[in-house]
């Protein structure tokens, strides 16, 4: 049987290379090789956007448009809004039953995002929303999750719950795997920090070839390097990340030039952006494409979140069962 894959991003924001790094490109290859479910996490986003429901309703069509652009096909792939699939709220409610707040607390991600958001008090369902991954990914019995070293924590209890769920009651859910990307986190712009639209460090994957070039001319480099000769030090600087993640066949020829001190910045800048700018050019033109016709991009969702609530409905016909909840039969 074809091992079924859940991933998908919170709906904050338009995607960046960073994004297309971490985990478009590899969507792209996934969609081929598994059945594919990427869902809209819209719900999620609330948690720390949930005065802005207007922003999440118009970010959510850019990501789609973000997906399509890059590659990811609605055919191969589920592509579906999380808060259409009523089941994962109801499966996210009894799936609270077996985690403890201190759980909860101790999560390490959880911690780091709510300093990153400077949260001084967390809502309830931020606090709760790795409860919620558990169920995006148990409602479609995934068997893969790709995640990054920073969401282990997250994948951990929800196999947790999983586990805990079976033996309870009954074995009608699969326990996920994770699919560790060996992809560095992209750095932003600015060299200090990763590439994140709220920083304003992103090189955002509908930019121009102006505003791309613009970007390139105004990141960070080895703050050592003065002049042409000078001896630089890549491993520190933002562009030779970019040349290693994006053409890391020429990577070798870029470090030696830079630790000589015969390659300038502002050559080693060109050539980036030429090449990048090879790389965004047919993610443009698609997103052109489907940005041209929106109706059929809200089609494509929505037959997508259909196909996804037909798998839901079953799941939940089982948990119900297994819990004893099914009165009426």
């Amino acid at each position: 049987m074809t091992e079924r894959v859940l991933t998908g991003d919170r709906v904050t924001g338009k995607l960046h290379l960073g994004h297309y790094v971490g985990s478009l490109q590899n969507r792209v290859a996934l969609q081929d090789r598994y059945e594919t479910f990427i869902l809209l996490a819209d719900v999620q986003a609330l948690t720390t956007h949930f005065e802005k429901p207007d922003v999440i309703r118009t970010h959510l069509r850019e990501i789609a448009l973000d997906y399509l652009a890059v590659g990811i096909d609605p055919e191969k792939a589920t592509l579906f809004v999380q808060s259409m699939i009523p089941e994962i709220a109801e499966l996210t409610v009894f799936f609270s039953m077996l985690v403890t707040i201190n759980t909860l607390r101790h999560n390490p991600t959880v911690k780091a995002e709510s300093k990153a958001d400077g949260l001084d008090e967390m809502t309830y369902g931020f606090l709760g929303y790795p409860v919620s991954q558990a169920a995006d990914i148990a409602f479609c019995k995934a068997t893969l999750v790709p995640v990054g070293e920073d969401q282990l924590p997250h994948l951990e209890l929800a196999r947790k719950i999983v586990r805990r769920f079976n033996e309870l009651y009954k074995p009608v859910l699969a326990e996920p795997k994770p699919m560790v990307g060996d992809m560095p986190r992209l750095i932003g712009t600015d060299g200090s920090a990763k590439m994140s639209k709220s920083l304003g460090n992103a090189i955002e994957l509908d930019c121009t070839s102006e505003e791309l070039a613009r970007k390139i001319k105004r990141a960070a480099t080895d703050p050592a390097r003065v002049h042409l000769g000078d001896r630089g030090h890549p491993d520190i600087c933002p562009i030779y990340a970019y040349h290693r993640a994006f053409r890391a066949e020429g990577a070798p020829e870029i470090r030696e030039g830079c630790e000589r001190g015969t390659m300038g910045c502002s050559a080693c800048k060109e050539r980036l952006t030429k090449d990048l700018d090879l790389l965004v050019e047919p993610m443009r033109e698609r997103r052109a494409r489907y940005a041209a016709k929106p109706k059929e991009v809200d089609a494509m969702l929505a037959a997508g979140t259909e196909r996804a609530r037909g798998v839901a409905r079953e799941t939940m016909r089982e948990v119900r069962e297994a819990m004893s909840l099914d009165y009426f039969g």
